[in-house]
């Protein structure tokens, strides 16, 4: 392990740009004007294409887990462009503690940014486990309850725009409407406003009334989850565009917010404690950080069902999904989160899934592709598919398999829309009142 490398000092908040790599581009976008507003100068990384992936294969080993391989790649991309000023530069990268390698992805970097000539590059570590206490990055409580903010209001955003879109009459419509949204949330937290728990109860229903306003037809379509390991399921450089892909295909696309997995990290020392022992800080910290997120995690539900969407369930009532299917103390990479997401998707409608992983992630072999048989065994209608994604797959490939599932959903979809009367399209909603509104902008 590298003991030289460069430092993220408190004092070059004021002289570097920070690069994030896009693994969740609505949450990640919100993220960066949380940084903006603490006073970091920011820039979230859209830079895509094979050379990223062939820049992290020539600098990290080749066994080493994709979602590295694409993180230093696409950074190592961006250090070349000439955009940057080298000296004027750092890089930020999450750190998830336990035993997932994503853990010493950090390491990776630094060593690869020295072979790669930039050696001055700082590199910042996002972890709220205190695996680099030295970073110059302080985790104070008001930097992470915004940080809670960005997943509140990022989670809302793409579940009412995946459940708007594939039905709307005007093609277009909710794609504009979330970037408004994403527009004017990223100024509130410019300006300090929208991020209390107070300014996103009465701002997060008008923001769900607009888009219950579009006009849309809810004809029948083909339903599908996706699940897998974080990087590889939400950022479209790591799974080939797959939400998109998916809506090409005219389906409605469940993509289960980063919540669940916020949750799932802040109760897994807990489990941890239960099962191998720990003291009493440790076994009912978790809890009561749980009990804080679940206040606004019950209201972000509570609008997604007051507009008419589907909302997942409650992350406590996820956890029992578990009993007799997976153990909680299985919590390595995803986890239990992955099997429990799959059964929930199943349940809720969205039967057909891709379960898109890593090739040789273990974690999500064991616990997505591994899980599958018991899965239909109890949930016959299930139709999931496992997609490795690595520089070796094609995307060709990878998206004939997924069409070989979706021609099973639809001839699903066929016989039972063959079996019941065609269902009335449904009216739009009607615009949240003028008055509604003007209380959503006073408040922030």
């Amino acid at each position: 392990m590298m003991e030289n490398y460069p430092k993220f000092t408190p004092e070059m908040k004021k002289t570097h740009k920070i690069l994030i790599p896009n693994m969740a581009p609505v949450q990640f976008r919100i993220l960066a004007a949380v940084m903006e507003q603490a006073g970091y100068t920011c820039e979230l990384l859209e830079n895509c294409g094979s050379q990223v992936s062939e820049l992290g294969l020539k600098y990290v080993h080749n066994d080493t887990c994709y979602p590295a391989l694409l993180v230093i790649g696409q950074f190592l991309d961006a250090l070349a462009s000439g955009k940057y000023d080298l000296d004027r530069t750092a890089l930020i990268i999450t750190q998830t503690g336990g035993g997932c390698r994503a853990s010493n992805y950090i390491h990776l970097l630094r060593k690869a940014l020295v072979k790669a000539g930039y050696p001055q590059v700082p590199v910042v570590s996002l972890n709220f486990s205190g695996l680099e206490k030295d970073s110059g990055f302080p985790m104070t409580a008001a930097f992470l309850r915004r940080l809670l903010a960005v997943v509140y209001y990022g989670d809302l955003l793409a579940a009412l725009r995946a459940q708007t879109e594939p039905y709307e009459v005007r093609r277009g419509e909710a794609k504009a409407l979330q970037e408004k949204w994403l527009d004017t949330v990223c100024g509130w937290i410019h300006r300090d406003k929208g991020w209390s728990n107070r300014e996103m109860k009465e701002a997060m229903p008008v923001i769900a009334r607009e888009f219950a306003a579009v006009p849309v037809r809810r004809v029948p379509k083909v339903k599908v989850g996706v699940v897998g390991e974080i990087y590889v399921k939400y950022s479209p450089l790591g799974n080939n565009g797959l939400e998109e892909f998916l809506r090409s295909q005219d389906c409605e696309v469940n993509l289960p917010g980063l919540m669940g997995f916020l949750q799932y990290c802040a109760y897994n020392p807990a489990q941890t404690a239960r099962l191998y022992g720990g003291s009493f800080l440790e076994k009912i910290g978790p809890g009561l950080v749980l009990k804080y997120i679940e206040g606004m995690e019950s209201v972000v539900l509570q609008v997604l069902r007051d507009n008419g969407y589907h909302a997942p369930l409650p992350f406590r009532e996820l956890i029992k999904l578990t009993d007799g299917v997976i153990g909680t103390g299985d919590k390595m990479g995803e986890g239990w989160l992955l099997t429990a997401e799959m059964i929930e998707l199943v349940r809720a409608g969205y039967e057909n899934i891709v379960c898109a992983q890593p090739f040789g992630c273990l974690p999500n072999h064991i616990c997505g592709k591994g899980m599958i048989n018991k899965i239909r065994e109890l949930y016959p209608q299930a139709n999931i598919t496992p997609i490795d994604y690595d520089p070796s797959a094609t995307r060709v490939n990878q998206e004939n398999r997924i069409k070989l599932m979706l021609a099973v959903a639809r001839e699903r979809l066929a016989e039972q829309a063959a079996n019941r009367p065609e269902e009335a399209p449904r009216r739009a909603a009607r615009p949240a009142p003028e008055r509604l509104r003007g209380r959503a902008k006073a408040a922030v």
